[in-house]
């Protein structure tokens, strides 16, 4: 018997309904453990992130049922009132769960919760200009990604990997070119400027419901891995695309890697980014020129519970 409490908060329409689905094989675990648990319905990711902030405020481990883009709204919420957050993984992508070795069934997971422990991981912070910071989890980018994800979230695709691969495609056929400058605080003040395809920020290893994008990313290093994909035919880029599904795309020529902690990002026209796998509300879109300033928040978030080992 652990007594801990538990404020699960859960979106019953989205996702078709996946997460409220979900709860069953959540909750009579926790139960049966003797832990309290309540359960509180959203109806926005802000709503979500406001149940999320009096939860923590009244010592409840806060547990987002959902995807990224619940995910990462409510680590921001959970961080801010320092609280812990645990995960059941309900979304199309998951990513960020899925970097922190959360299974994706639900039985499983809730597993994860019962193990107890807390980790404290990283998450980002970003800023447009000399805007307000807005806190995210996963990842931030700019280009053909966040295009794709505008397509994948209005969209009926099917869900997980295979919506994104179909929306990216059709972002690419749209695509017109632009010019990135990305500065970094390992490089020169004046940055690299380069014709391309996208720039990724990645706390998050995962990207677009799995696809590795930034492979060696490590979430509690207090940096940043910086994935470019420059200037080429679109066929080059769907090169791309099928080699990052297997994390080969860093052998390419065309693709530049690099690792900093604070990172600066902006572009010769209009583009709108975006951060797991949700428009970047600061920079929807992000106009010509203005800087989109994204730093690690090194050990800003606890996590509840622990994952098992990898097998030797």
């Amino acid at each position: 018997m652990t007594g801990d409490t538990y404020c699960f908060v859960v979106n019953p329409a989205a996702c078709h309904g996946r997460g409220i689905r979900r709860m069953p094989a959540v909750l009579g675990p926790l139960s049966a453990a003797g832990d309290t648990v309540r359960v509180e319905e959203s109806s926005s990711l802000d709503h979500a992130a406001t149940l999320a902030a009096e939860a923590a405020a009244r010592g409840e481990i806060v547990v987002a049922v959902g995807g990224d883009g619940t995910v990462g709204r409510m680590a921001a919420a959970v961080a801010a009132a320092g609280g812990v957050l645990g995960i059941i993984p309900a979304g199309r992508g998951n990513d960020f769960a899925r970097m922190l070795g959360i299974p994706a069934d639900p039985a499983r997971a809730a597993a994860v919760l019962l193990r107890g422990g807390r980790r404290a991981v990283d998450l980002i912070g970003v800023r447009a200009g000399d805007g307000p910071e807005q806190v995210v989890a996963g990842s931030v980018y700019l280009g053909i990604p966040s295009e794709g994800a505008r397509i994948a979230a209005a969209s009926r695709l099917p869900p997980r990997g295979l919506a994104y691969q179909i929306a990216g495609l059709r972002a690419l056929l749209a695509w017109q070119p632009a010019s990135f400058t990305v500065a970094t605080d390992a490089a020169t003040p004046a940055g690299n400027v380069f014709g391309g395809f996208c720039v990724v920020v990645a706390n998050s290893a995962y990207f677009a419901g799995g696809m590795p994008a930034a492979p060696d990313a490590d979430i509690s290093d207090g940096l940043l891995d910086v994935v470019a994909v420059r200037d080429g035919s679109k066929l080059s880029f769907v090169r791309v695309m099928l080699m990052a599904s297997q994390g080969r795309h860093t052998r390419m020529a065309q693709v530049a890697i690099g690792r900093a902690a604070s990172v600066t990002v902006s572009a010769d026209r209009a583009l709108f980014a975006g951060a797991d796998g949700e428009p970047l509300s600061c920079a929807s879109p992000l106009a010509t020129g203005v800087p989109l300033s994204i730093r690690a928040l090194r050990g800003a978030l606890r996590v509840s519970g622990r994952v098992p080992e990898p097998a030797p």
